[in-house]
């Protein structure tokens, strides 16, 4: 499953596992909301509804281009810098097109299944 984050000029392209989260958040698309700053690493999203966490494994350490949940305020989140393990917080997939991108994000966004492998 591959997903797809746009905003103006600027796409990044995940790859997402095959947990139980990650199935849910791609049920979801696709969804337009407003991305914003969190922390110093890391963009965040609300998706439409919380996401399913059952067999989706916990984040252990992230990098940039690493795409999470954070359960207790059901929140997706964009890491654009490494990131560390929270109590709560799951892995759904990895940047792999446009990673770069995710720190530059701002206003609203729009995220939706890439159905074209080619993308």
């Amino acid at each position: 499953m591959k997903i797809k984050v746009t905003n103006q000029s600027k796409q990044i392209i995940f790859t997402l596992n095959e947990s139980d989260g990650a199935k849910s958040l791609y049920q979801q698309l696709p969804l337009e909301t407003k991305v914003e700053n969190y922390s110093n690493n890391e963009k965040i999203f609300y998706p439409s509804k919380s996401l399913a966490t059952k067999n989706t494994p916990l984040l252990s350490s992230g990098q940039e281009g690493t795409l999470g949940y954070f359960s207790p305020w059901k929140n997706v989140v964009m890491y654009y810098d490494r990131c560390g393990s929270y109590n709560g917080l799951y892995v759904l997939g990895e940047a792999i097109k446009g990673k770069e991108n995710i720190k530059n994000l701002s206003g609203t966004i729009l995220i939706e299944k890439v159905e074209n492998e080619d993308e």
